[in-house]
């Protein structure tokens, strides 16, 4: 290791040598060392603000890829790979200009440890000569790492003068001149000497100059670096206190020489920030104000009420922890994701209120979740954020937990490490299969599933054969939110019926390929004014995930806007979706919960099909909602929207036949329509009274 750093001070102690010839001051010549190490690193800072262009410009990229291969990380790491070498984005050189800091401050540790050598030049024999004789002076055979610090100390105290006399001669002469001629001190400080605690007298400077110049460096990277400028003010305020903090604590370790360079080098690099900018401005490869509005998009407009309401929930979730595991004797929990989630859950929590005595206990990582404002003595609910998930699942005391949630064990959140025998059972978040619509094993660690029809029932089976898997409990429950859509539909069906103009609503998915990115141009064109009402309604996610792109969307079609043509944002209610008389989308799980609901067909677009589970192929099973697709409506390939119009008049054209038909897949392929609620209410009551 010390050859290592040797190696790395020899050129630096060369270029403090000049820098000390040219000045004849200490102190002037690290600062300008700090001024020729960033000139010298200057082409590489260029490249990594190329680079750091680059990486701003693939962040749409990036994120679509995120969202194409949602939860499947090799695949994302794949793709992200691939598109780094298209554009030729090298992820280690925006680092290196700050890697190269640290050979950079341990090789100046070592030149300023070492003044003889690197400084004044001296033979390797000549600085051994003057150690042995400062230790034979200071009576001690050691001198530690400051040893040339305690030689130059030795040389130039006058009371020992008279020790060095006999040392006089040849080169030592001219050594012990040098030395003596060497100025260390810089504006009253001794830069050789170590900061304490508390740092006294005017060494105290050096630490509180390296806070503020790491502050002003930060302050400027916020404001005009390129990559820094995409952070949240959090993070880069978090940055900014981390960087003043460490600033603080490096330069009181270190003598305050290197203190001296660190605060250079800051200050150094808010100069050198802005001639890179000038350089290579990034402003005429990127919209730097789309860049920060998507950053900007959503952060808090009301100054710290956002840090208050976290504040909030953090007290909330402490609260509420401690108050779950307080409880003893506890029987069933359900977790639920985010407060749209109920629905899934509706029909059996119904169920078991209405017919038994126990005390549901719900827990959702949504502090917002509907299931605060209700008020049942026999529903406990809390609130439990994603990070505190983690350990709350780990300590789970309950005896059943039934969650929608897939990859239980196999990512972030495990089964109970304190009970063994929890019952962990399944819901889905859709009616059909789930072969090729979550991961493979997704489902692996769950001992019960309630399926929604027979064939999961079969994919289920098929899966514990093929992959030797042990035998879950399968329970033919059926789907309650397409139960619940029936109902609310029949209520007013009437009123959805009794409208001037048929509605067909498009209502597409929010993943990678889909209509409003891929074919809305060609769809819309073929679709409006032609007798009908057109409804526009995207996937909430796809306006959460991609706002510019969404407002782009309405600022281009909302001149069409009219009596036949309503872009709708509003999520609040499922009256658009209930009044639809035909309704076009992607991959959506909503055309199948139309279809089934209100008994009319869908116009299914086959843009690029989300596959979280390459390998459902090895499965001798076709899934539902690929067989479905002809028979509850019209598929088209993207480049045939444009016929949309002729495939949407006979959707219209043959309601009756399809309504028909639906009834006769729905009876078919879903388990206890009307009845699904009772069946895993059931099921849930008996297994808690030690039945089944």
């Amino acid at each position: 290791m010390d050859f290592i750093i040797s190696l790395i001070a020899c050129p630096l102690g060369w270029i403090m040598r000049l820098c000390y010839g040219l000045t004849r001051n200490y102190g002037a010549a690290i600062i300008l060392f700090a001024l020729l190490t960033k000139i010298i690193l200057l082409p590489i800072a260029l490249a990594a603000q190329k680079n750091s262009v680059k990486m701003v410009k693939l962040k749409p990229r990036l994120d679509e890829v995120k969202v194409r291969h949602q939860g499947d990380k090799e695949r994302i790491a794949e793709e992200q790979i691939k598109i780094y070498e298209s554009e030729r984005y090298s992820p280690a050189l925006g680092c290196l200009p700050l890697l190269l800091q640290i050979p950079l401050v341990i090789g100046l540790i070592n030149v300023i440890y070492n003044p003889l050598t690197h400084l004044l030049g001296l033979d390797a024999g000549v600085v051994d000569a003057l150690l042995a004789k400062t230790a034979e002076i200071l009576r001690t055979d050691d001198l530690g790492a400051a040893a040339h610090i305690k030689i130059i100390e030795a040389v130039s105290n006058p009371a020992r003068l008279s020790q060095w006399r006999m040392f006089y001669g040849g080169e030592t002469l001219g050594a012990l001149q040098k030395i003596r001629s060497l100025r260390l001190v810089f504006l009253g400080a001794d830069l050789t000497q170590t900061p304490t605690l508390p740092p006294e007298g005017r060494l105290l400077a050096i630490p509180i100059l390296a806070c503020l110049s790491a502050f002003a460096l930060c302050m400027a990277q916020n404001r005009a670096n390129v990559l820094q400028r995409e952070q949240g003010e959090v993070s880069q305020w978090l940055m900014t206190a981390f960087l003043t903090g460490f600033s603080w604590y490096f330069t009181l370790s270190v003598p305050a020489g290197v203190g001296l360079y660190w605060i250079f080098s800051n200050l150094f690099g808010v100069a050198q920030l802005y001639i890179l900018n000038a350089l290579y401005d990034p402003r005429k490869y990127i919209d730097c104000g789309a860049a920060r509005a998507r950053v900007d998009e959503g952060e808090d407009e009301n100054g710290g009420k956002k840090a208050r309401e976290k504040k909030e929930n953090k007290r909330r979730e402490d609260a509420d922890f401690h108050r779950f595991f307080a409880t003893e004797n506890k029987q069933l929990v359900f977790y639920s994701e985010k407060s749209g989630f109920y629905k899934y859950f509706e029909n059996v929590i119904e169920y078991i209120l209405r017919s038994s005595d126990i005390v549901i206990h719900y827990v959702t990582s949504d502090p917002g979740d509907a299931i605060f404002r209700r008020s049942d003595p026999k529903i406990a609910p809390y609130y439990i954020g994603e990070l505190r998930l983690i350990p709350f699942m780990m300590r789970m005391d309950a005896d059943m937990v039934v969650m929608t949630m897939p990859d239980l064990e196999r990512m972030h959140i495990k089964r109970s490490r304190t009970r063994k025998d929890v019952e962990y059972v399944y819901m889905f978040h859709g009616p059909l299969s789930f072969i090729n619509t979550i991961r493979h094993g997704a489902l692996d660690y769950y001992d019960t599933i309630f399926c929604t029809g027979k064939h999961h029932v079969l994919e289920a089976r098929e899966s514990e054969r093929l992959y030797n898997l042990p035998a879950k409990r399968l329970v033919e429950c059926g789907y309650g939110v397409i139960e619940n859509m029936r109902e609310r539909y029949l209520a007013r069906r009437e009123f959805y019926n009794n409208k001037p103009l048929r509605r067909v609503l498009i209502a597409p998915s929010w993943h990678y390929d889909n209509i409003l990115d891929s074919c809305l141009d060609e769809l819309l064109p073929a679709l409006l004014h032609k007798g009908w009402q057109v409804i526009l309604r995207p996937h909430p996610e796809y306006i959460k995930r991609f706002g510019e792109k969404w407002n782009a969307i309405v600022a281009k079609y909302g001149k069409e806007a009219g009596d036949d043509f309503i872009i709708e944002a509003d999520f609040s209610s499922n009256e658009t979706v209930y009044g639809a008389d035909a309704l076009i989308s992607d991959w959506s799980w909503i055309a199948y919960e139309f279809a089934l609901a209100v008994e009319k067909p869908a116009l299914f677009v086959n843009t690029e099909m989300k596959t979280p589970n390459p390998r459902w192929s090895e499965l001798p099973l076709k899934p539902l909602n690929l067989a479905l697709r002809s028979e509850i409506g019209i598929q088209l390939e993207k480049n045939e929207v444009g016929r949309a119009e002729g495939a949407v008049r006979e959707l219209l054209d043959k309601a009756s036949d399809y309504t028909e038909k639906i009834r006769k897949i729905r009876e078919e392929h879903l388990f206890n329509f009307g009845k699904s609620g009772e069946i895993g209410g059931r099921y849930i009551i008996e297994r808690l009274r030690g039945g089944v």
